[in-house]
């Protein structure tokens, strides 16, 4: 249950990012409030799931699925550069990530 908590946390990091890019420095009041809200979520998850886990497994696959995500969805909503170099160093955020787990960092 722990390894839910993570990943769902690292999907709020993921909705906490684009809710800043569309608050324009906190002048639209909804994206703000998505903001604050996703921000509470993904951090009171990752708390709950770090009273199981190993902090720093924990914290890649956090990190790692809030990069990925943020920048997968740059690419695919805002329309960002998808270049060979952007999508290979994501490649490489998630190779870290898979192998941060097998290493065995989970409880």
């Amino acid at each position: 249950m722990a390894w839910v908590m993570i990943v769902v946390a690292g999907l709020f990091e993921v909705a906490m990012a684009y809710s800043l890019k569309l608050s324009d420095g906190f002048s639209v009041p909804l994206p703000t409030v998505g903001f604050i809200v996703s921000a509470l979520l993904s951090f009171g998850l990752l708390a709950l799931g770090l009273k199981s886990l190993d902090v720093g497994t924990a914290y890649a696959v956090w990190t790692g699925i809030g990069a990925v995500g943020t920048a997968t969805l740059g690419i695919l909503v805002l329309g960002e550069d998808a270049s060979l170099i952007k999508i290979a160093s994501i490649a490489l955020i998630l190779t870290g990530v898979i192998g941060l787990n097998l290493a065995g960092g989970g409880h």
